[in-house]
């Protein structure tokens, strides 16, 4: 083991990845439009299997998050842990992000109450014919982490 293998951590499995994923609440979701990057940190609420939600709140003038969620093939997730002691974890999740549909609003609302970040903010909308939700339909994941046991 070189030097630089301790820094990299050890790579987590699936029901470390799920703890994770639902534990944070929040992450940063990079998209990308037109060869334009986009990151954007948010929170998110995750259903516990393949996907995760993302209420965008007060839309710019220029509906940028919007804009590029439509625009983007797929998107990037990333998540993560830093303890004081300098042990750290961290999730990158990937695949097609899709504004939900008013039949997925229940499943959204349980997901992100569970876990998001001020998931009290939930309360302020309620039901509408074409709510602001996304959902990341994950396709590949991955975590690594440093000094966890």
């Amino acid at each position: 083991m070189t030097a630089y293998q301790s820094l990299l951590g050890m790579k987590l499995d699936d029901a470390a990845i799920d703890d994770v994923l639902t534990e944070m609440g929040i992450g940063v979701l990079s998209m990308s439009a037109d060869g334009v990057p986009y990151g954007v940190p948010l929170s998110f609420g995750y259903d516990g299997e393949d996907t995760l939600y993302f209420l965008f709140l007060d839309a710019s003038v220029d509906l940028r998050k919007e804009t590029y969620a439509e625009q983007a093939d797929t998107v990037s997730f990333t998540t993560f842990d830093v303890d004081p002691d300098g042990s750290w974890r961290s999730v990158i999740v990937s695949g097609s992000l899709d504004r939900i549909l008013i039949g997925e609003w229940d499943a959204a609302r349980a997901a992100m109450a569970d876990n998001a970040y001020q998931s009290e903010l939930l309360e302020k909308h309620e039901l509408q014919e074409n709510p602001n939700v996304w959902a990341l339909s994950i396709d590949e994941r991955s975590g690594r982490a440093v000094g966890q046991e």
